[in-house]
C-alpha cells in the first residue's frame, strides 16, 4: 500500500472523516463506520468558483459593489484562469471608481480570452475614463471587428474620438496662451474621461494662470488627497501661490514637485522666476529707501520682465515704479504704471491713491476725485474721506477763473510778488497800448485787464484771498452783499484808480 493511501487507511481505521485527493485530481471524502468505509466526491473548485461568482452577481444586482468585489476575488482566487471573473471585478472596480485596478483586471480578461467582447469594451471604457483616448479607441475598434453592430462600441469610439480632439484643441490654444479656451476643452474632454489627472491638471494650471486661484488650488488638493506624491499636483499649488505673491510658501512647493519629480521642468522654472522676482524686487526696496530712485526705477523694470504672468507681483512692481516716477518728478509716467497696476488688479487700493496723487498735482481733479470716490467706495476710512473732499474742493476750484494763473503768479505768492505781477501785466494789456488795434485785439485786451484788475483785488485782499482759496464763490458772495468787483490799478503816486481813469502813464 502506497503512503497516500496508508495514510487514508489509519483514518478509516479512527473512525474519523477524511477527505484526500485521488490521483486524477478530485476531492474525495471517506467516512468510516464500523467496519465499513463509503467514498463520497466533494465538490470541485470550478464549482465553489461558480457559487462565489453567482453570489457577486447577486451583490452587484443590489449596488453593494463592495461585496461584490469580495466575492468575485473569491472566485477568481478558485479559478484563476477564467476570464469572466476578472471581467466581472473589472466591471464592480468601475463603478467604484479604481478604474487603474479595473483597466488590470480588463486587460488579465483579454490575454486569457481575447474574444471575450466585454473585456476589450471595459478596458477601453478604462482606458478613456484615465485620459488614454488613443488606447481606448483600438480596445473599441477591437470590439467592433467581432461584433460590427455593437451600439455600445460605436457610442464609444466617438467618444474616444472627441476626447482626441478636446487634447488637440487645448495643445493649441496653450500655445495661443488662449487659457479660457483651453479650461472649456479641459471640461468638455473631462465629461468623458472623469478620473483623468493630466487632464485636471492642465485645467488647473490654466485656471492658475487666468487669477482663479481658488478653483485651481481646489482641483490640484483634489488630486494631493488621492495621490500626496503627485508632482504636477504640488507644482499647480506652488504656481497659486507664487501668483498670489506667497513666494516663500510658493518655492516650497516647487521643491517639494521637484523631490517627487526630479525631471519636472515647469517646477524648476517657476522655482528660479519666483526666488530671482523676490531678489530682485528686494534690492529694488533697498535702493529706494536710499533714495537712490535711478536704481530703484532699473531693478523695478528689470523685476516686471522675469515673469509677465504673475499678475499680483507685477502689479505691485508697477505700482512701486509708479512711485519712483512721481519722486523723478515724471507725473505721467507715473499714472501710466499705476494705470498697468490697475489693469493688472483693479482691487489694488495703493495703485488708485498713487495715481489719484499724480493727478492732483499735475491739476487733473476730475481724474483724481474719481481714483478717490473709487478708494473710498472700497474702504469708508477717515482718511479716505479726507482726500476726496480735498479733490472734490479743489475741482470746484479749478472751474472758477483761477487768479493765480490771471496774474501769472504761483498759489504760494506773496504779497509782494502779487504786487510786482499785477504792475507787469496792466501795462501789458492797458487799452491804451492797444488803442490802434483793431477792434477785436482791443476788446480781447480789455477782457484781459478787467480779470487781471478782478484777481488782484481778491489777492491783495487777505480776507478775500483766504476764501478764494478755501474754494468759497466770490462772485455769487458779492452779489448777495450787492458790491461789484473793484478792478483798481496802480497810480503813479502810489493807489489804486478805477480802469476808466487809468492812462498808460499811470502803470508802473
Amino acid at each position: 500500500m502506497s503512503s497516500h493511501w496508508a495514510s487514508c487507511f489509519c483514518l478509516f481505521q479512527s473512525g474519523k472523516h477524511a477527505k484526500c485527493a485521488f490521483p486524477f485530481g478530485t476531492l474525495s471524502q471517506f467516512i468510516c463506520i464500523g467496519q465499513h468505509v463509503f467514498v463520497t466526491k466533494t465538490r470541485s473548485p470550478g464549482c465553489y468558483a461558480e457559487g462565489f461568482k453567482d453570489q457577486g452577481n447577486a451583490f452587484y444586482v443590489k449596488k453593494d459593489y463592495s461585496e461584490a468585489f469580495n466575492y468575485y476575488t473569491k472566485a477568481i482566487d478558485a479559478c484563476p484562469k477564467n476570464a469572466s471573473y476578472y471581467g466581472n471585478r473589472a466591471a464592480t472596480l468601475m463603478m467604484l471608481c479604481r478604474f487603474r485596478e479595473a483597466l488590470v483586471d480588463s486587460q488579465r480578461a483579454v490575454r486569457l480570452d481575447d474574444c471575450f467582447m466585454k473585456g476589450h469594451l471595459r478596458e477601453g471604457k478604462c482606458h478613456l475614463s484615465l485620459g488614454n483616448a488613443m488606447a481606448a479607441s483600438r480596445c473599441f475598434q477591437k470590439v467592433l471587428e467581432l461584433e460590427p453592430s455593437n451600439s455600445q462600441a460605436q457610442q464609444e469610439h466617438k467618444n474616444a474620438t472627441a476626447v482626441l480632439e478636446y487634447e488637440r484643441m487645448a495643445e493649441l490654444d496653450f500655445e495661443k496662451r488662449d487659457f479660457r479656451k483651453v479650461v472649456y476643452s479641459m471640461d468638455k474632454a473631462l465629461g468623458l474621461a472623469s478620473t483623468c489627472h493630466r487632464f485636471k491638471i492642465l485645467k488647473a494650471e490654466c485656471l492658475a494662470l487666468l487669477g482663479r486661484y481658488l478653483e485651481a488650488q481646489s482641483v490640484a488638493s483634489d488630486i494631493l488627497r488621492m495621490d500626496s506624491t503627485n508632482g504636477d499636483a504640488l507644482y499647480v499649488r506652488g504656481l497659486c501661490l507664487y501668483y498670489e505673491d506667497c513666494i516663500d510658501k510658493a518655492v516650497q512647493f516647487f521643491v517639494q514637485a521637484l523631490r517627487m519629480a526630479p525631471d519636472h521642468e515647469k517646477s524648476r522654472l517657476a522655482c528660479r522666476n519666483a526666488k530671482a522676482l523676490k531678489a530682485k524686487k528686494e534690492e529694488g526696496n533697498k535702493v529706494f529707501k536710499n533714495s537712490n530712485f535711478e536704481a530703484a526705477y532699473r531693478l523695478y523694470s528689470e523685476a516686471l520682465a522675469i515673469d509677465p504672468n504673475n499678475i499680483k507681483t507685477n502689479a505691485k512692481l508697477y505700482c512701486n515704479r509708479g512711485t519712483v516716477g512721481a519722486k523723478l518728478n515724471k507725473p505721467d509716467q507715473a499714472i501710466e504704471d499705476c494705470t498697468s497696476a490697475i489693469k493688472l488688479d483693479d482691487t489694488y487700493i495703493k495703485a488708485y491713491l498713487r495715481r489719484a496723487q499724480c493727478y492732483m498735482d499735475i491739476e487733473q481733479y476730475e481724474e483724481a476725485v474719481r481714483d478717490y470716490e473709487k478708494v473710498y467706495q472700497t474702504e469708508k476710512t477717515k482718511e479716505h474721506k479726507h482726500l476726496l473732499k480735498t479733490a472734490q474742493l479743489e475741482l470746484k476750484k479749478s472751474k472758477r477763473k483761477d487768479y493765480y494763473k490771471v496774474l501769472g503768479v504761483g498759489k504760494n505768492a506773496t504779497e509782494d510778488e502779487i504786487k510786482k505781477a499785477y504792475r507787469k501785466r496792466a501795462l501789458m494789456h492797458h487799452p491804451d497800448r492797444h488803442s490802434a488795434a483793431t477792434p477785436e485785439v482791443q476788446k480781447e485786451e480789455e477782457k484781459k485787464f478787467k480779470e487781471m484788475g478782478e484777481a488782484f483785488t481778491v489777492l491783495s485782499d487777505p480776507k478775500k484771498k483766504t476764501r478764494y482759496d478755501c474754494g468759497h464763490d466770490l462772485e455769487e458772495d458779492s452779489n448777495n452783499m450787492g458790491a461789484p468787483f473793484a478792478s483798481p490799478v496802480w497810480s503813479s503816486n502810489g493807489g489804486f484808480v478805477p480802469i476808466g481813469n487809468v492812462v498808460a502813464s499811470d502803470v508802473w
